[in-house]
């Protein structure tokens, strides 16, 4: 929130655990909890006059429709005025990435996901997702957490250069992908991608809140631009 910084999203308790997140994999799995949490949240953020409010929803990449119908849902019910949807590769775009516009590679390093997505000019034209996270790879030996990473990234990476016929994964490559997510906060992780790739790479100030930030960035320019629709933030700044 502009002003008043990152708020706490408490985690909350619901028929998956305890203190189990009512969000796993990117996916909502306990819509109850899920709405008191967004409840909770709106009414510290927003207050109880909701009319005028904005929300942007940023998703995984390649999260399915059903699960952008239930989040749609979730927050149709705390009475905003407009709900801008878009995915987590573009607010990390819109936050780190690149003013030219182009072809840019998004490698988002997560604790349940790692995703990457090929943007062109802004449009998701490529993307990949491993369903495993910092959260899993930390049962390993740490000293073998970087490699098992960068080679889940490398791979999806490799993937989509195979089924590339345009181009657009080398120039990617040549301006530097953007890395995100709480992976992109260990040196020892960007490092080993930028060498492998034989190629610099973008970090933000803070690589683990990219998303969100991007995503605070869209939502000024909409209160700023009330006419302004998700399509028109296709370009990276």
């Amino acid at each position: 929130m502009p002003g008043r910084g990152l708020l706490d999203p408490f985690p909350g308790s619901g028929s998956h655990g305890g203190d189990e997140r009512p969000v796993r994999r990117g996916r909502i799995v306990d819509p109850e909890s899920c709405g008191r949490l967004l409840g909770r949240i709106a009414d510290v953020a927003l207050g109880p006059d909701r009319s005028g409010s904005v929300i942007v929803l940023s998703h995984p990449v390649l999260a399915g429709a059903e699960h952008r119908t239930a989040a749609r849902a979730l927050l149709a019910g705390l009475g905003t005025s407009r709900v801008l949807v878009l995915s987590s590769a573009r607010a990390a775009a819109a936050y780190a990435g690149p003013r030219e516009t182009g072809p840019l590679l998004v490698v988002d390093m997560g604790a349940e996901l790692t995703e990457v997505t090929l943007l062109v000019n802004g449009l998701v034209a490529d993307a990949r997702q491993a369903e495993s996270g910092l959260d899993d790879l930390d049962r390993l030996d740490p000293a073998k957490l970087p490699a098992v990473l960068v080679r889940t990234v490398l791979d999806m990476i490799t993937s989509m250069w195979r089924h590339d016929r345009h181009g657009a994964i080398r120039g990617a490559l040549r301006k530097g992908p953007v890395l995100a997510g709480g992976g992109a906060l260990r040196a020892d992780v960007t490092d080993r991608i930028a060498r492998c790739l034989g190629t610099r790479v973008r970090l933000a100030d803070d690589p683990s809140t990219t998303v969100v930030r991007g995503a605070g960035q869209i939502l000024s320019s909409v209160l700023r631009h009330p006419t302004v629709s998700p399509e028109q933030f296709g370009r990276p700044r």
